[in-house]
C-alpha cells in the first residue's frame, strides 16, 4: 500500500528510491519564483516527507518582496533576490544566477511562477535540468492567464502539466499532466484554484522521478520508465 503525501503516491514503492535514501544522496533543486510560492511550498514540503530523494538548496527570485523569498528564509533556506535591473544584459543576469546555483552544487533548477523566459545561458547551464509546471493542459493555452483562457474557451477539462523547460513559451518536453474537470460557472478564481491543488501533487512527484532516475527523454516525448 502507497503512503501519500499531498495527494500523490510516495515513490518510496520504487527499489531504486528504496537505494538512494538508504544511501543518504539527496538531489538538490533550486527554486526560481517571482510571487507568493506556493508550488514552492509544496516542493518544500514534499521535501520534509521520511521518504523524499531531494532537498531544497537554495531560492532565487527576481522580485526583491517577493512573498516566496520570506517564506523560503521562514523556511531556513538560503534565499537570493537576484535583479534583472542590476545588469546590463540578460546573460550577465543569468550568469549571476548560474554562478548562485553551481556554488551551491544545485542539479535540478524548477520555475514555480518564475515569471521570465528562461534564456541560453541558464539553459546551457542545465540542458534537460529546468522543470516548470505551468496550470493548463499544454500545448493549449501557454503563456499567462491560462486559467481564464480555458474558462473562455468553454473546454470541458484543463488541469496542469510539468515540462522541462526549453527556449520557447512552456514548450518542452512534457513530464506529467494532471486533469481538472472544468464545471458550469466555473470562474478563472475557481477553477484555478482547483487546478492549483494539482500542482501541488505533480510537481513534487515530477520532481521525485527525475532524482529516481525515471525520465528519458526521446525527442519531444518524455518516457517514464519503470
Amino acid at each position: 500500500m502507497g503512503v501519500f503525501l499531498w495527494g500523490f503516491e510516495s515513490p518510496l514503492r520504487h527499489s531504486s528510491f528504496q537505494h538512494t535514501i538508504i544511501m543518504g544522496q539527496k538531489g538538490k533543486i533550486a527554486v526560481l519564483l517571482s510571487g507568493r510560492g506556493s508550488n514552492f511550498e509544496a516542493l518544500y514540503r514534499a521535501s520534509l516527507h521520511a521518504g523524499a530523494n531531494f532537498e531544497i538548496s537554495t531560492v532565487i527570485s527576481d522580485k526583491k518582496k517577493a512573498p516566496g523569498l520570506e517564506k523560503a528564509r521562514a523556511f531556513g533556506i538560503t534565499a537570493f533576490h537576484v535583479s534583472p535591473g542590476s545588469f546590463i544584459t540578460r546573460e550577465d543576469y543569468e550568469a549571476r544566477i548560474v554562478q548562485l546555483l553551481s556554488q551551491r552544487e544545485v542539479q535540478l533548477v524548477c520555475l514555480a511562477g518564475y515569471m521570465r523566459i528562461v534564456g541560453q545561458t541558464l539553459l546551457q547551464a542545465f540542458p534537460n535540468r529546468i522543470m516548470n509546471i505551468h496550470p493548463a493542459l499544454l500545448p493549449a493555452f501557454p503563456g499567462l492567464h491560462a486559467q481564464r483562457q480555458a474558462v473562455e474557451h468553454g473546454v470541458r477539462f484543463s488541469g496542469c502539466t510539468v515540462h522541462f523547460v526549453d527556449g520557447g513559451m512552456d514548450t518542452g518536453p512534457i513530464i506529467l499532466q494532471r486533469c481538472v474537470q472544468v464545471e458550469a460557472g466555473d470562474t478563472e478564481e475557481t477553477l484555478g484554484a482547483r487546478i492549483l491543488e494539482q500542482e501541488h501533487r505533480a510537481f513534487p512527484e515530477a520532481v521525485c522521478l527525475f532524482f529516481d532516475k525515471k525520465l528519458k527523454i526521446s525527442g519531444r516525448r518524455v518516457i517514464i520508465v519503470q
